[in-house]
């Protein structure tokens, strides 16, 4: 008792420690050329500095998956007008640098971390790689061969299998039903040309945030910037949409695969970011999680590693996936276990508990600049509040338990399932005629 009491000290006292640091230099937001750019002061010697694309699979067409994906890789690894990749390359690695992009279904960044006594030799790169890249077409067949051998894998492996079918499924005709990463198909018939013209179409200041967590005056970012954005066209206005995801019905579709267990992958609605109850059923969904992997592997031995969580984007969604022998079984569990979250609610005390182990692990996450940067550009993107970072804490810490209860009950109501393996295994009307279906249809926000 005295362990868990000591324990609880130390994270009250950690929450109340790192917010103390972080309120030592106030983070700030200016405009350069009419792109945000938003300043958090390190209090460290390192620079992190991360310029976002915003769109995401809002940018390209279901024909185009991976097209994205493939120029912010090009950007660095095809090498830019003034330096070839190993030149590039080389002069990052005197002096331990990192700069790279990559892209979600949300936006993509480009990345840059250095030492600030370095930042005149890495800034130039950064710049050059943004506006100046080469898209070489022997890099560019290098790099689009080891993205399909990465496919191939992925695809190979059950648990990513069971994902991608499930946005398939879940999402057919939106955005959200669209793979960053794209198809084999789609890849082979990218050629460095298209991929070039593609990324000079997005890169424009109506799309762009940057982001800069290190200790440098406003002054010199400001300048720095503003030299980076000459000759970067304007672009059309832009508006991230955000979309509500709502299930009317129960559903279950199965796929054959000869695998050696059953894999089973449910998804439902959530509140989109900004909204009233989204703190509310984050924490819900994290309970939730600990209570269905509990009732699922703990008590029944159903499956090895349950999941349930809370996927958070452009669309936002609650989801639950497990590998089982037993798929009739694990329904039943699934049923059973949400009922009485609905009837019975959840406790005080893990409400109570959860708060503290979520902003815990908040600001755990959150301790290196990369972390705090993609954190101020995730809430800018997805919540249009930077600021969301920084005032975390006392919004999660006023959440009462009703607003929990209330919001779980709310969102978790019909779900669209996914099945691959033995279809002979699963009896697909207890996923459709499951208790989730009795009173409940679908979600109004």
């Amino acid at each position: 008792m005295m362990k868990k009491y000591m324990f609880a000290l130390l994270i009250v006292a950690a929450i109340g420690n790192i917010k103390t640091v972080q309120a030592q230099k106030a983070a700030y937001e200016t405009s350069v050329d009419g792109v945000k750019v938003i300043v958090q002061p390190s209090g460290n010697d390192i620079v992190e500095i991360q310029t976002i694309i915003k769109g995401g699979v809002q940018n390209y067409t279901a024909e185009k998956m991976g097209i994205e994906s493939m120029a912010m890789n090009a950007l660095t690894e095809c090498g830019t007008v003034k330096h070839d990749k190993n030149a590039f390359k080389d002069i990052l690695d005197k002096v331990s640098a990192t700069v790279y992009g990559y892209s979600n279904k949300n936006y993509s960044v480009v990345r840059m971390n250095c030492i600030k006594s370095d930042l005149d030799v890495v800034w130039p790169l950064y710049v050059e790689a943004m506006t100046q890249p080469r898209f070489d077409a022997k890099e560019f067949a290098r790099i689009k061969t080891d993205a399909i051998t990465q496919l191939k894998s992925l695809d190979s492996r059950p648990d990513n299998a069971i994902d991608k079918f499930a946005d398939k499924v879940a999402f057919v005709n939106r955005d959200y039903a669209k793979d960053p990463m794209g198809t084999v198909d789609i890849l082979t018939k990218l050629t460095p040309e298209e991929t070039k013209a593609y990324y000079s179409s997005i890169f424009t200041k109506s799309r762009l945030l940057i982001v800069v967590v290190a200790d440098l005056d406003q002054a010199t970012i400001e300048a720095k910037v503003k030299a980076m954005l000459d000759g970067v066209k304007k672009g059309p206005a832009f508006t991230f949409k955000k979309a509500s995801f709502k299930v009317y019905k129960n559903s279950i579709n199965v796929e054959q695969r000869d695998l050696a267990t059953n894999y089973v992958e449910g998804i439902t609605s959530g509140p989109i970011p900004g909204t009233e109850d989204f703190d509310a059923f984050n924490v819900a969904m994290r309970i939730f999680a600990n209570r269905h992997f509990l009732d699922v592997r703990t008590n029944n031995g159903l499956s090895y590693a349950p999941q349930a969580w809370f996927s958070v984007g452009q669309t936002s969604t609650a989801r639950f996936s497990v590998s089982t022998t037993q798929p009739d079984k694990y329904i039943a569990v699934f049923d059973k276990l949400v009922d009485k979250v609905k009837t019975e609610g959840f406790k005080p005390e893990e409400v109570a508990n959860m708060k503290v182990t979520y902003l815990t692990g908040f600001y755990y996450k959150n301790e290196t600049n990369s972390a705090q940067a993609s954190s101020i550009a995730s809430n800018e993107v997805l919540f249009d509040n930077w600021k969301r970072s920084l005032t975390l804490v006392d919004d999660v810490k006023k959440l009462t338990v009703e607003q929990v209860n209330n919001a779980f009950k709310t969102y978790i109501n019909n779900i669209v399932w996914v099945y691959q393996g033995d279809p002979k295994k699963v009896n697909q009307i207890l996923y459709i005629n499951g208790t989730l279906n009795k009173g409940e249809n679908g979600v109004s926000h």
